[in-house]
């Protein structure tokens, strides 16, 4: 009996072994899996540098504190390089795993170039249209399919400073004739009522966007983004005129070519300026880089009402990050776009960037005072809209910025800059 003994001890002894030698092979694997993964992070490519910067690093860390074997690496880019940069990026091949954009006419130009992989799988998963609001929603599907999500919603308006005028005794206006009587009276005061900063010409459209929205209204608009309206026509005409009153009666400062949209907001941060027609980064800004605190220092008011009976419309850009096509970690991409969705994430955001959060999940009482007011006046106002550059093709983006900018260098003879627009409009739409 003892040899069928050592026999069952040896047999015992080798399982074992084999059992240890199998469970090492296992964890050497799985080890091996993860260091790939690892060395392989996800790139996220962004345009929130500069005076832009805010909130986007925050969410990162964030992300990758709870996602260790998924990890994302932040890159941003000057966001006027971006515009051009991320194209040649995606046409050489060089592509991120996913990109921050702007919904819109630019997105759907990134779908139909086939540039961009539909996240409805993602979506669906995360049961994201319990989340983000229809009209939000929508702004996400392009050719029938989901291809972006969103992390900040931006509304433009009137960013003032708020000293001044309780010091001058003015009331933020509502109307447009109550507005002239306050730049008549800032002007009086020797302070320069508006500062715009055009250098980048993009600043200038939310002035031809909110002067044709409170005119013409915005089905009207609408046909003109989608070419079916002239630039010819009165309604176009009638907000240069307006414009033209602000001009001549120098309530606008004449150096908007040499600074950008921050640096008209440093302006009225200085006193040298009153207000600016700013979105809510300005808010991102001014807390986080200049120390200017809302509502003490600072305040908002919408733009003001031209015309009773035109629906009020708010106005402003919709951030979204979208996926590259063909770029491989489709599994770490959906787990990054339901993380980036979460309430978490789109609180630190918000108030990194200074923007709303386009969650409906994120409550009321996360936001400060002065962005409560903000939510209610998009929750109030009768639709939205997204700004010029992102509401029609880019090709007509390029013309129409070229127009706003040419009109405030003052150089140039109106009528017929509108003839000349109208005929390359019609020239790029017909290509459509």
């Amino acid at each position: 009996m003892a040899p069928k003994t050592t026999d069952n001890r040896q047999r015992m002894k080798w399982l074992a072994v084999q059992v240890c030698v199998f469970t090492a092979c296992l964890l050497v694997t799985l080890f091996a899996a993860n260091s790939v993964q690892a060395d392989h992070p996800l790139k996220l490519l962004h345009y929130w540098t500069g005076s832009l910067s805010g909130g986007i690093d925050d969410m990162v860390a964030e992300y990758n504190a709870n996602s260790p074997a998924s990890p994302i690496v932040a890159e941003g880019m000057d966001h006027e390089s971006f515009k051009s940069g991320i194209k040649g990026l995606l046409a050489s091949g060089q592509r991120p795993q996913f990109f921050s954009y702007w919904a819109g006419a630019r997105t759907q130009a990134m779908v139909d170039s086939g540039y961009l992989a539909p996240i409805d799988e993602a979506w669906q998963a995360a049961r994201l249209d319990e989340v983000f609001p229809k009209a939000i929603a929508d702004g996400c599907i392009y050719n029938g399919k989901k291809y972006a999500l969103p992390v900040t919603q931006h509304l433009v308006g009137f960013f003032y400073d708020k000293m001044l005028f309780e010091r001058l005794g003015l009331l933020p206006p509502r109307t447009w004739d109550d507005f002239l009587v306050v730049c008549k009276e800032l002007k009086a005061a020797g302070v320069v009522p508006i500062a715009l900063g055009n250098r980048e010409r993009w600043p200038a459209q939310f002035w031809f966007d909110y002067l044709l929205l409170r005119t013409a209204g915005p089905a009207y608009r609408d046909r003109l983004m989608l070419g079916h309206a002239s630039y010819l026509d009165p309604e176009v005409k009638r907000v240069f005129a307006l414009w033209q009153t602000l001009i001549s009666n120098g309530y606008i400062a004449k150096t908007t070519a040499l600074k950008d949209w921050s640096g008209a907001a440093d302006e009225v941060r200085q006193g040298k300026a009153a207000m600016t027609l700013m979105g809510t980064w300005i808010i991102g800004y001014y807390e986080e880089q200049q120390g200017w605190k809302q509502l003490e220092d600072y305040d908002f008011f919408e733009f003001p009402l031209v015309s009773s009976e035109v629906p009020t419309v708010s106005l402003g850009p919709i951030d979204v990050l979208v996926m590259t096509k063909d770029t491989g970690h489709p599994h770490g991409l959906n787990e990054v776009i339901a993380f980036f969705a979460g309430v978490k994430s789109q609180e630190v955001m918000s108030v990194g960037s200074g923007a709303l959060a386009p969650s409906s999940k994120v409550p009321h009482e996360f936001y400060s005072p002065l962005k409560r007011r903000l939510v209610d006046v998009v929750q109030h106002s009768e639709a939205w809209r997204y700004n010029y550059d992102l509401a029609v093709p880019p090709a007509a983006a390029e013309v129409g910025l070229g127009l706003f900018a040419a009109f405030l260098r003052q150089n140039q003879n109106l009528p017929a800059l509108l003839k000349s627009v109208q005929q390359r409009m019609e020239v790029i739409y017909s290509q459509r």
